[in-house]
């Protein structure tokens, strides 16, 4: 495999490490989650009407934040949140017109009904769909084939590591858990705007958690402090649980209640008033910010899963990681890193850069045998993808 350069990865510098996740209910989530999920109906509606995956990429979304005026015991929204979906997708055939703004607006009120349980989706948002189609060059390129593989439409970088540390595996536990709970049942007050920050300096762990209260659901300020401290419990008992039992964990640390100045949402997002969003600025594929890891600036989120390696690598890239840890004994850690090339099969990257740590000073030579195997294994089952991108078995944010 020529474009394939294997070599040994260097210890780390484990003394500091950073880890963040943005929740379901974060702006920038909101953006990543509507683009991709434009990105699944759109797939499926060319499928069911031509046959196949048309031209598109709608991986630009803006959310403008609203008004809002919180209380205990209720609210109200003054002003809605404006969300605008932008991007390029194929909106006619022959005379067989496609409706893309009824799929994209109605998508996003479907998934923000769906994710955010305290947001009136019809009347604390606009919703504003300003697609159009691609250029000529690019709707060209997407129609052409290198043999089987349709061709990369971009240059782009996709990066992949394993495993994941037991700080990054807290993090992302700390934001499922919270926003994993039946959300109508237990701790309805807990809005869905989680962020988690999670810091080690050698073996001091500190954790901040941003957690969008909901007025509706408390009555007063000790019902505030009374959910506050559940939280709190929970990220203790799950830091306890993966080996951090001294971790120090702050829960809405912005806060006064004295001066009455405390997290308190309308509708469990900060999007209703504090905060803005866009896509690509939150967690990457595998559902983290890390800054002390190889990261690709890419946003995923909403490009065409058959021909955008932005999308298609970073996706291939973290499976190719997780697969060498996971099936070679010899291997504590992987990186990997894919470039593609404009033009060239998506099947075959301009370069593949895997780095591997062995345990007890195996040589990383003698494993490239097993290195290419399963790295063509991999691209192999990339034309495999765009389905399972369109049936959302594959997350992205």
């Amino acid at each position: 495999m020529e474009a394939l350069v294997l070599s040994a990865l260097p210890a780390a510098d484990n003394d500091v490490e950073i880890v963040e996740r943005k929740g379901l209910g974060h702006p920038d989530t909101i953006c990543d989650a509507l683009a991709e999920t434009l990105s699944r109906n759109l797939c499926r509606e060319y499928q069911r009407r031509f046959g196949e995956v048309l031209h598109y990429n709608v991986d630009k979304a803006l959310l403008c934040g609203g008004r809002s005026a919180p209380a205990f015991g209720g609210g109200a929204v003054l002003a809605p949140i404006n969300i605008y979906l932008a991007g390029r997708a194929v909106n006619k055939v022959g005379n067989d017109a496609i409706d893309i703004g009824a799929i994209a607006i109605d998508g996003s009120r479907a998934w923000l009904r769906a994710n955010l349980h305290a947001l009136n989706a019809d009347h604390d948002v606009r919703i504003h769909e300003v697609i159009q189609p691609g250029s000529v060059d690019l709707q060209h390129l997407f129609a052409r084939r290198g043999g089987e593989s349709p061709l990369a439409n971009d240059t782009s970088i996709g990066v992949g590591y394993a495993p994941m540390s037991p700080l990054e595996q807290l993090v992302l536990a700390a934001e499922k858990r919270i926003n994993g709970r039946a959300r109508n049942r237990d701790h309805p007050a807990w809005g869905e705007d989680i962020k988690v920050m999670g810091v080690r300096q050698g073996g001091l762990v500190n954790l901040t958690v941003a957690c969008a209260m909901i007025g509706r659901h408390l009555a007063h300020i000790d019902d505030y402090l009374a959910e506050k401290a559940a939280v709190g419990n929970l990220v203790r008992e799950l830091a306890a649980a993966h080996g951090f039992a001294d971790c120090e964990t702050g829960i809405n640390t912005a806060d006064d209640p004295k001066a009455g100045v405390i997290y308190l949402t309308v509708t469990g997002t900060s999007a209703e008033a504090g905060d803005d969003g866009q896509v690509g600025r939150g967690n990457r594929v595998n559902g983290l910010i890390t800054p002390c890891r190889p990261m690709s600036l890419e946003a995923a989120a909403g490009k065409n899963p058959v021909t955008h390696a932005g999308k298609i690598y970073n996706v291939v890239a973290q499976r190719i990681a997780e697969t060498l840890v996971a099936t070679v004994p010899q291997l504590s850690a992987a990186q990997c890193m894919m470039i593609s090339r404009i033009g060239a099969p998506v099947t075959r990257p301009a370069v593949i850069e895997i780095k591997l740590a062995t345990r007890d000073h195996y040589p990383v030579a003698r494993l490239r045998r097993r290195v290419e195997q399963i790295t063509a294994e991999a691209l192999d089952g990339i034309h495999k993808l765009a389905n399972d991108f369109m049936e959302d078995k594959i997350a992205v944010y």
